[in-house]
């Protein structure tokens, strides 16, 4: 195979933020099967791992890897595009580990302290911030989130500033920097439990189907302008045409949210009508993946890349698109809010928004920055595998969950008379529950097989190059 290095020096620093984020995954993987086997035998793990502790390190490990892998990214795109060395690879490294000492004091936290104990150890007494899903990490480790992401932001503005502009750069800066600004409403916990829940939506929402979409879309062009050698003008169109339909839809969308918390009845109208429209820029990034990888003008050596992208077009649609139109209008929504269908959407549409996509850039960019174009082909194919894998057992537990929400729903939440009470329903939930549990299995089966590529050598290597489409 022809050697490759990466373009400029100083993107050898992604390759950190890549390492660590696979190894949360990993760790978010374990707990999140640590779950599936409480909600079977409550008493498993107790009292060392309560459900509660649980959850909280799995939605926690959750968003610190997928942060790591945007950091990544970033680290990694920046430069390339502004075809100029990073501004500070020092400050690069200083906050890779000021964030992941923080993020594992964090979660040692949660493991090995009582949760009321750590927030008075942590002045949750002076500015209250903890206890909020998602938003759980003390007041320390938000304050250097926010330190870390500052620094961040200002090494890829000035790497910037010094170089070329681009409309993937742009896109992908307007969300990292609307990503930091919309944490800061973390630090806000009003006693008023309608703006309480209005201002973590704010973080939550306006996160997941806002920022993150723009950083989603910028990392899934620029994939695929490197593996697919189409012009940047027809990708720079689509993108543009993408996040402006997410931006639209994704902001009044968190109406949605807004349905039976106290806020103006309008909500149910706005909220369902920006709602229904949110699958339009996924299906629209579907189209978008599909006809760049059509007209290819060459055949890049990493196919595996090219898979882990369209696959985040196609399950990206179906998580975020599919299944969170299936209970986003308001009439809807009253029986399903916080069911199994929510979670069924939510694990979904993370998967194939977010982790994908991260997934995608670290398989086009670390066979480069470990001096390869791509990996040889057993590699490759392990890769493909693990794809295959992971998606399908993440089907698998994403129709449990569904089944499990619609019966939850058909006994505890619609009956007027006679409604089971919320655990007699839990117990008909167990095969679902079991189903979930084996297709969790499986996920942890296709992301070790992943993993496992990173060691593999073979004597077939793939001929790197370019070599052009033929007709």
């Amino acid at each position: 195979m022809q050697p490759a290095t990466q373009k400029y020096a100083s993107q050898s620093v992604a390759k950190l933020y890549f390492i660590a984020a696979l190894g949360l995954f990993t760790g978010q993987i374990v707990f999140g099967l640590t779950l599936g086997m409480q909600y079977l035998i409550g008493d498993v793990f107790f009292p060392a791992i309560p459900f509660n502790v649980a959850r909280m390190v799995h939605t926690n490990l959750l968003i610190v890897w997928l942060l790591f892998g945007f950091m990544g990214s970033a680290y990694y795109m920046i430069p390339e595009e502004s075809e100029t060395e990073l501004y500070s690879p020092f400050l690069a490294k200083l906050l890779f580990w000021v964030f992941l000492s923080a993020g594992a004091a964090t979660i040692l936290g949660y493991l090995l302290v009582p949760y009321a104990t750590l927030a008075e150890m942590t002045g949750n007494n002076l500015l209250a911030t903890m206890g909020r899903e998602f938003l759980e990490q003390p007041l320390p480790t938000k304050v250097g989130i926010v330190i870390v992401a500052l620094g961040f932001l200002f090494n890829l503005t000035m790497t910037m500033l010094k170089g070329r502009k681009t409309a993937i750069s742009l896109v992908l800066m307007m969300g990292l920097w609307g990503l930091a600004l919309m944490f800061l409403f973390s630090f806000v916990n009003p006693s008023n439990l309608v703006r309480d829940k209005m201002y973590w939506w704010f973080v939550v929402h306006l996160w997941v189907e806002g920022t993150w979409e723009l950083i989603m879309g910028a990392i899934l062009a620029f994939v695929l302008v490197k593996t697919t050698g189409v012009d940047r003008e027809v990708i720079d169109k689509w993108l543009y045409m993408i996040i402006t339909f997410a931006l639209v839809t994704g902001i009044l969308g968190t109406g949605h949210h807004f349905y039976f918390i106290g806020l103006p009845g309008y909500w149910q109208w706005v909220g369902s009508i920006f709602s229904a429209m949110e699958p339009i820029p996924f299906f629209m990034m579907t189209l978008f993946a599909f006809n760049m990888v059509q007209r290819r003008r060459r055949e890049h050596p990493n196919q595996a890349a090219v898979l882990w992208a369209v696959g985040t077009a196609v399950m990206g649609f179906l998580g975020a698109g599919l299944w969170g139109f299936i209970h986003t209008l308001s009439p809807v929504n009253y029986y399903t809010h916080g069911s199994q269908v929510t979670a069924a959407h939510g694990h979904l549409a993370f998967y194939g928004a977010y982790v994908l996509v991260v997934i995608a850039m670290i398989s086009y960019a670390m066979p480069i920055l470990r001096g390869r174009e791509a990996n040889c082909r057993k590699a490759q194919s392990l890769e493909m595998w693990s794809f295959w894998i992971m998606s399908i057992s993440m089907g698998v537990m994403v129709l449990a969950l569904t089944g499990a929400g619609i019966l939850q729903i058909w006994l505890q939440r619609m009956p007027t008379e006679g409604a089971m009470s919320f655990m007699a329903t839990q117990d008909q939930l167990r095969f679902f529950y079991w189903t979930r549990l084996a297709g969790g299995v499986g996920f942890l089966l296709g992301l070790i097989a992943y993993l496992s590529s990173f060691f593999v050598n073979g004597d077939d290597e793939v001929v790197a190059g370019n070599r052009l489409k033929r007709a």
